[in-house]
């Protein structure tokens, strides 16, 4: 029988959640308050007597936020898939196939994915520049396979290796081909995995700040990242714009999350529990 928690695992576990919402409600309601409110000593109040949806109408108003949300989308949505097919295929390789090397191979796949940013970014940057890729979705998706490429291969090897190898034997008794064997047996049975592979680039290529900043510095491609980080003016800080555009870039992220965290949980525990 499984113990029954006590009041004190409660206690903790309110605290615990408590404690990682705070700056996400915290923006919500700094959000919804009126300019006045957001300075001084009301500030540090947590609800306002006049809340207003102003500084919402004011991001789609004053801004061309629509633009960075359809940026951010569709250079999120082109990694995630281009990044995950290749990983696919790598990870396949690396977790399935008998042949030397791989786990020097996987040595590197994740020390590249070590380097910080601030090191990569003065020759990625050159080679962008010298093929004409700044200020482009190109110029931004070849940089992101920096650390999406990496990540993805990392995580669909421990999923592929968690598929019994008796179905790839079975399959080879029936006369499938390598392909077929991927494509028809192996890769449906990695769909988990796969999935939450594509969530967890997507949110990394969604929330990517240095290269979007370096990169795409023309106003129509700036990504939703830089683009309320450039809210700022020359003398003023729109608090209420910059609160309210990162509850509505939050929001699709943990509904996204919500709607398919069993599906996520699924794919993490079926590649780190060994039957």
């Amino acid at each position: 029988m499984q113990k029954k928690a006590g009041p004190l695992f409660y206690v903790f576990l309110f605290v615990f959640v408590f404690l990682v919402m705070f700056p996400f409600l915290w923006i919500l309601l700094s959000s919804i308050k009126p300019l006045s409110e957001l300075f001084g000593e009301e500030a540090f109040n947590w609800f306002t007597s006049h809340p207003t949806l102003k500084s919402y109408v004011s991001v789609f108003v004053n801004y061309p936020f629509l633009k960075y949300l359809w940026n951010s989308t569709v250079i999120a949505t082109i990694t995630t898939v281009y990044t995950v097919f290749v990983a696919a295929f790598a990870a396949y390789a690396i977790a399935r196939l008998d042949f030397k090397g791989k786990s020097v191979i996987l040595g590197i796949v994740l020390s590249v994915s070590m380097f910080p940013q601030i090191a990569t970014i003065s020759p990625i940057y050159m080679f962008v520049k010298k093929f004409g890729l700044t200020n482009s979705y190109l110029g931004l998706i070849i940089p992101y396979t920096t650390f999406a490429l990496p990540l993805s291969i990392w995580l669909l090897v421990t999923f592929f290796r968690k598929i019994p190898f008796d179905l790839e034997e079975a399959a080879k008794m029936d006369g499938a081909t390598p392909l077929q064997t991927y494509f028809k047996v192996i890769l449906p049975l990695a769909v988990p995995g796969i999935f939450t592979t594509s969530i967890l680039v997507f949110i990394a290529a969604w929330n990517e700040f240095l290269f979007a900043l370096t990169i795409n510095t023309a106003e129509n491609y700036k990504t939703v990242p830089v683009g309320i980080a450039m809210f700022q003016g020359q003398y003023t800080i729109p608090w209420g714009e910059i609160s309210a555009a990162t509850v509505i870039v939050t929001i699709p992220l943990v509904i996204m999350v919500l709607l398919f965290q069993r599906r996520i949980v699924s794919g993490l525990t079926s590649g780190s529990v060994k039957e």
